[in-house]
């Protein structure tokens, strides 16, 4: 598992802990940071192990959707889940813009407070992918930044005006 390409992500919130798994954890929150210039519509969000998270993203008419499964919930610790692009009814699919996108990412998410502040840290590995996929998710890591990074600074705006 080492050897896979891991995209890693870390920030730090000006934000306590809770409050920062809550923007994670609660649909209407999420809704607002999760997919930057997007709009986010959270079709259904079952926060336990075995629950699924339905997710749509909306631009210029056009939807994409994703399913993810919870694999572990630990608050307001740790979020594991599989990540995929599905269709409308929900099956997970290829992504219909790289067709050798790994069809499963493994996703974890920490969150460690310390001093008011808390760290997050995010992980994607494809899981279960052929060479294929390994190589896709290696070539597209230098570009992740952008989406995360956009949807983060959306996450900070939001976690001030929830402490204002």
């Amino acid at each position: 598992m080492s050897d896979l390409p891991t995209y890693v992500l870390e920030r730090v919130f000006d934000a306590p802990r809770a409050l920062v798994w809550k923007a994670w954890t609660e649909p209407q929150l999420l809704a607002r940071w999760y997919g930057p210039r997007v709009e986010t519509l959270v079709h259904r969000f079952d926060l336990q192990p075995g629950g699924l998270w339905l997710n749509e993203m909306r631009w210029d008419g056009k939807s994409n959707y994703q399913r993810v499964e919870f694999t572990e919930v630990s608050p307001p610790e740790r979020l594991v889940w599989l990540h995929s692009v599905s269709d409308a009814d929900w099956n997970v699919i290829s992504n219909p813009m790289m067709a050798d996108w790994p069809r499963v990412l493994l996703t974890t998410v920490t969150f460690e407070e310390a001093d008011g502040k808390t760290s997050l840290r995010l992980t994607w590995v494809p899981h279960e992918a052929s060479e294929a996929e390994i190589a896709c998710f290696a070539a597209a890591m230098a570009g992740m930044d952008k989406g995360w990074g956009a949807g983060m600074e959306l996450l900070a705006e939001l976690l001030a005006e929830l402490q204002a």
